[in-house]
């Protein structure tokens, strides 16, 4: 691409979104990072974890927006205290760490800083295989979000979605993470805690069992290990 075009990169702070956005950054691709704090239980944590990653990928360019009424919502074990974290491994059906409609309000926010900055394309790293089973992570369902966002925007706007991670499970997020050198020290995926990972929410698990198949270790602190 001769000249840098721009992509608005959701980082969430944890390893599939720092991956996607090393990704984007190696297409060339100029990244506006975009972080959510919604409520959520660690929401401190992710925050520092965001900033880390951006100033590893030398991101300058930096939206923290505040979506304070998914806790007003509430309805998930991640922005509601009253309902447990779920520790006893991944189930059947939607979790209730599932976050009613997250990743759509995520990407119409993304959106409109899009069109302010003139970029091409948003960058989310949803995996479909090997995620907790949450239905905004299907790839049919963010084809059809980008076709409602260029619907939805000026004639002059022609945003993609780019989802490098979708078809990837997790041992291969892993595997392509420390080919590219990503600092996943500074990354963070717990659920519930910010100081030591707990190790057996869905998300600790997920990683954890990521790392295993990879035959690679985790190089964040964990309390417990479920494997």
């Amino acid at each position: 691409m001769s000249q840098a075009q721009k992509a608005v990169c959701i980082i969430s702070g944890g390893m599939d979104s720092a991956l996607a956005a090393y990704m984007t950054k190696a297409q060339g691709y100029e990244i506006i990072a975009l972080h959510f704090n919604y409520g959520q239980r660690t929401q401190k944590r992710e925050l520092e974890a965001f900033r880390a990653v951006c100033d590893a990928l030398g991101v300058v360019n930096r939206y923290e927006i505040d979506t304070d009424f998914f806790k007003t919502i509430g309805a998930s074990a991640l922005t509601d205290a009253t309902i447990e974290v779920p520790v006893d491994g991944i189930g059947e059906g939607v979790p209730i760490t599932y976050v009613p409609f997250r990743n759509g309000i995520f990407l119409s926010i993304a959106t409109a800083i899009a069109e302010k900055e003139g970029a091409s394309a948003l960058v989310i790293g949803v995996v479909e295989e090997d995620s907790s089973g949450y239905p905004d992570c299907r790839e049919n369902y963010i084809d059809a979000m980008q076709k409602a966002i260029n619907l939805g925007t000026k004639e002059s706007t022609h945003l993609e979605i780019l989802r490098p991670l979708v078809h990837l499970s997790k041992a291969q997020i892993v595997a392509q993470a420390l080919i590219m050198q990503v600092p996943l020290e500074l990354t963070w995926s717990c659920y519930q805690k910010s100081d030591v990972a707990c190790g057996v929410c869905d998300s600790c698990r997920l990683r954890l069992r990521g790392f295993a198949m990879a035959n690679a270790i985790d190089p964040i602190p964990y309390e417990r290990s479920p494997l």
